[in-house]
């Protein structure tokens, strides 16, 4: 068991590592990973099953104990992200089928990656836990709502068919872990501790099935969507960082609000795609793409705070000691 832990641990570290390779592979061997696109709402309810298996009640009194801060994290999420979407969408000019894909992904939930990055970054992990909780559970009435509100000028949406669909491969994974942990309760511990490991794997092969089977579009508008993404993310983290510096959030809640907002459970959005715009196969790409890069900056930024942080204090360390 110790050496399956020390693996899942490589593999978790070396996550972007992971999903640039197998991403590079299916570009070039399409019709090895096209066949997992069949796979995908099932490999997505494993990961939100997992995500269910490691919550707690700890998870949720931290609502209560910093209401104000997962208040701002969670608005921030639903407004913020969505918002920048569509005035991206707008300002590129993009065609219908893309945007409708960057928009999805922007009104998905906070992505479980936020809470590693998170604590990565020396942020307040307890609150980003408590965000992506929190966004996590509204989000079958809150993503297709915000979708069907910005997207349904560039086409017919069926938001009560994505609120199924959210249900089915988001809440009702996650409460079957809740009830799992519940019944077991230490029996599970040990495998709580690989589903991380599970879940990287199902990410990898999500975005892999996704690139494969979108090869040529990928190649048409690759950069563009790339570009879009960047932006998306990026000006999230800095949106996400600036609200809570304006609301004076302690600077280890604006880490974790930044990191939050500005990473997405792009899985859902590759899923929704998947399922709701089958036949527009392009629509998935900017989730997948999106999985792909916040896996690079996401740890870059956390790099970044953790020197920031062991600076700061190694400086204290020097004023105590003279």
């Amino acid at each position: 068991m110790l050496v399956i832990l020390r693996f899942s641990q490589f593999i978790q570290k070396t996550f972007a590592l992971w999903v640039i390779l197998f991403a590079g592979i299916a570009m070039l061997v399409p019709e090895a990973f096209v066949w997992l696109k069949t796979y995908i709402t099932w490999m997505l309810g494993i990961i939100m099953f997992g995500m269910g298996m490691t919550m707690t009640l700890a998870d949720f009194k931290s609502v209560l104990q910093s209401p104000k801060a997962v208040f701002i994290g969670v608005v921030a999420q639903f407004v913020v992200m969505p918002a920048l979407a569509y005035l991206l969408c707008k300002l590129f000019q993009l065609p219908a089928e893309i945007a409708i894909g960057v928009i999805l992904v922007g009104c998905c939930p906070g992505g479980t990656a936020s809470n590693v990055i998170t604590y990565m970054a020396k942020g307040n992990t307890a609150l980003s836990v408590a965000c992506t909780s929190v966004s996590t559970l509204l989000a079958p009435l809150l993503t297709p709502a915000i979708f069907y509100l910005l997207a349904s000028q560039w086409l017919k949406i069926d938001a009560t068919s994505m609120f199924v669909s959210i249900l089915q491969v988001v809440l009702v994974p996650i409460l079957l872990g809740l009830m799992t942990r519940a019944v077991l309760k230490q029996k599970v511990e040990q495998y709580i501790q690989v589903m991380p490991l599970i879940s990287v794997v199902a990410i990898v092969a999500i975005v892999a099935a996704i690139i494969g089977g979108s090869k040529a579009a990928i190649l048409q508008s690759g950069v563009l969507i790339l570009a879009v993404v960047i932006l998306h993310n990026g000006l999230g983290y800095l949106l996400g960082f600036g609200i809570s510096r304006f609301f004076k959030l302690p600077y280890a809640d604006c880490k974790a609000v930044a990191v939050e907002v500005g990473m997405q459970n792009s899985g859902l959005g590759v899923a929704l795609a998947a399922v709701h715009f089958a036949a527009s196969p392009v629509t998935a790409v900017p989730s997948a793409i999106f999985s792909l890069w916040h896996n690079i900056s996401g740890p870059a930024l956390a790099t970044y705070w953790a020197a920031k942080a062991d600076k700061l204090k190694n400086k204290q360390n020097k004023i105590v000691e003279e």
